[in-house]
């Protein structure tokens, strides 16, 4: 059983830059991936992106490419998600989650799979 906490979300003005953290305690299988979703006020909950936990194989969602930075730390149990050029749009809480492949949408991962979230706001 793996536990996920997220922290680094705040408010931040559009063009500004925020990093967020997912550290991860118990052991997570060296074939899984990590991830990173979010979901804005009543929408539906999205990829952003993941990696691979041993080899470093990376997925971007399109609009996010070129902005966002996903990266583990293998030592410390800790993916990083650095978040550059942050737009209005990118307002929403931030989740990572343990995944079975680098690909995933939200309804594959296990329930208990999720952290709790840590909200990024951006302003306009």
């Amino acid at each position: 059983q793996v536990q996920l906490a997220e922290s680094g979300g705040g408010l931040v003005q559009a063009g500004g830059s925020l990093r967020l953290s997912c550290a991860a305690s118990g052991r997570i299988f060296s074939n899984y991936a990590m991830g990173w979703f979010r979901q804005a006020l009543g929408k539906e909950r999205e990829f952003v992106a993941a990696i691979t936990w041993s080899g470093g194989s990376i997925y971007y969602a399109d609009s996010v490419k070129g902005r966002f930075t996903i990266s583990r730390d293998h030592a410390k149990n800790i993916v990083y998600l650095q978040m550059n050029s942050l737009k209005p749009e990118d307002t929403a809480v931030y989740y990572c989650a343990v995944q079975k492949s680098l690909i995933a949408t939200p309804d594959q991962i296990d329930s208990d799979s999720w952290g709790q979230g840590t909200q990024v706001t951006v302003s306009s």
